[in-house]
């Protein structure tokens, strides 16, 4: 059935206070999609911006941070399922001297590596020093190239050796574009467009590259304090998080991925096999596994969920598929206050509204 057909339902009650509760306790605003088999719903509550009064409404655009992820990985997916390349490849293959120094060797680190962050590779984008052009300088449009981010993550001893321990690295993703590029010499964003974006019909999905205005209709980002952060330069965060998009494209992208329309089987299985290490999240090529609570009572089970999600400046967003396909999440809001989280502390309100609205939409 094609999106325009599907039959349209209420949002769950409970997802409907959920995000009401999350407005609260300080959200500004919320938007969601939820889908139950063939049927859609959408819903919203609060703000898209505070200094006119806007409403948040569920078709406006936000940066959707490390979502992007997914789509960096599916491009290499099938990279490797037309026979272009392996995960197996090392990075020195494809980006002769990009990684060396310091006891970083791109002829240990594999492709694969890169999508499941066993890699070792340090990521700077942690260090508050890092992001004062911005956060102390307020140059919001400071370009930071992704050669520039890697050349700062060599400067370092890797955490581990390759493939011997976990570490979520925006580097790695990084590198995977730059992979993207070398195999098919073209630019990566151009490849999501051409490999994802334009067969899938994701017209309200975009990847900037230096601008840092979100365009069209968007939700507004903001601090815990409620500056507005909406104008960021995503240049930094390239193929590890620049994109901007909607709750329904997240749907619609990470419905086809997960039901195998984007990925030949053995590229599939690739996909969501997840690392196994000591207290580390189920980790697969740039999708995580988790199992989502529901209930509390002793006959409550949890349910198996595929993951992405995103936090940077001004926004916070989840997409969740559960194992079967049947049921979809995607939540945004606009708060992520960047330079809490660079000091370790939380960057969002606290609110349990959203945990509610997760078990909302998607337990039985």
């Amino acid at each position: 059935m094609a999106a325009a057909e599907r039959a349209p339902a209420s949002p769950p009650a409970g997802l409907v206070q959920g995000i009401k509760q999350a407005v609260a306790d300080g959200y500004p605003g919320a938007v969601a999609y939820v889908r139950h088999g063939e049927q859609e719903s959408r819903t919203a509550a609060g703000l898209a911006d505070t200094a006119t009064g806007e409403r948040a409404l569920p078709h406006q655009r936000f940066r959707i941070a490390s979502n992007t992820k997914s789509f960096v990985s599916t491009v290499l997916l099938q990279l490797e399922g037309e026979g272009r390349l392996s995960l197996d490849d090392s990075v020195e293959k494809w980006l002769p001297g990009m990684v060396q120094g310091n006891g970083n060797d791109g002829r240990a680190v594999t492709v694969r590596q890169l999508l499941n962050h066993t890699s070792g590779i340090y990521d700077p984008t942690v260090e508050a020093e890092f992001f004062a052009p911005y956060l102390v300088r307020h140059d919001w449009d400071h370009v930071y190239t992704p050669r520039e981010v890697i050349a700062r993550a060599v400067r370092h001893e890797p955490k581990f050796a390759p493939g011997s321990g976990w570490s979520y690295s925006n580097t790695n993703y990084l590198l995977a574009g730059l992979v993207i590029e070398a195999v098919t010499h073209h630019s990566a964003p151009a490849e999501i467009h051409r490999r994802i974006l334009a067969p899938l019909g994701l017209k309200d999905t975009s990847f900037p590259l230096t601008d840092p205005t979100i365009h069209g209709p968007h939700l507004h980002g903001y601090d815990l304090k409620g500056q507005d952060v909406t104008r960021f330069s995503p240049s930094y965060d390239w193929t590890a998080g620049a994109m901007i998009s909607t709750v329904d494209d997240l749907a619609r992208f990470h419905r086809a991925l997960f039901t195998g329309k984007l990925l030949r089987p053995a590229q599939q299985r690739e996909l969501l096999t997840t690392v196994e290490f000591p207290d580390t999240p189920a980790y697969g090529l740039g999708v995580q596994r988790m199992e989502l609570p529901c209930g509390s009572g002793p006959g409550a089970l949890p349910i198996s969920v595929w993951e992405t999600d995103g936090g940077g400046p001004g926004f916070t967003s989840v997409s969740l598929t559960t194992a079967d396909g049947e049921r979809q999440l995607v939540l945004a809001v606009n708060v992520f206050d960047l330079a809490a989280d660079l000091k370790g502390e939380q960057p969002v309100p606290r609110s349990l509204g959203l945990v509610e609205a997760q078990a909302a939409a998607l337990c039985a």
